[in-house]
């Protein structure tokens, strides 16, 4: 297949997404009433996700292949930990933001590895990796402002 090569790296980039997306939900309903700003942003960070998944999605079916539909064991590892920590946390959202940093980071990473990937993948495609990243980017610097600020104020 012509594409292989980038259609396995569109799908290790859906795959992230779909950790992203448990891992915002998840990181909800860890958050009571009272941190309902940051259950917006986790929202829209899933949502984000989401879109980012559907693009992912139809580029994979374009391009001759199937979309991977699952998570990472990394990604399932992550929302344990994070049950576990959020228990015994007593700064609930501090230690959420803090892990939700980490699947940001994560995701970061996952996006730059596809960059470096020498292959022989067209332009809007490329285009559409470095767009997802910035996003991406601009979300996690988010994320890291936010755990900043609450780790001060704690």
């Amino acid at each position: 297949m012509k594409n292989k090569e980038t259609i396995e790296i569109l799908n290790d980039l859906l795959v992230i997404n779909n950790d992203r997306v448990e891992g915002y939900e998840k990181a909800v309903k860890e958050l009571d009433a009272e941190n309902a700003e940051l259950r917006v942003i986790f929202s829209n960070n899933a949502e984000q996700s989401k879109m980012f998944s559907s693009i992912l999605q139809q580029t994979v079916k374009e391009l001759g292949g199937d979309p991977d539909t699952g998570t990472t064991n990394r990604g399932k590892v992550y929302r344990l930990w994070m049950d576990i920590r959020s228990t015994i946390s007593t700064d609930k959202a501090v230690s959420v933001l803090s892990l939700c940093e980490y699947g940001e980071d994560a995701a970061q990473k996952a996006y730059e590895k596809a960059m470096e990937q020498d292959v022989n993948m067209d332009l809007p495609t490329r285009r559409l990796i470095l767009d997802q990243k910035s996003a991406l980017r601009d979300a996690h610097d988010q994320v890291k402002k936010l755990r900043n600020v609450m780790e001060k104020v704690s």
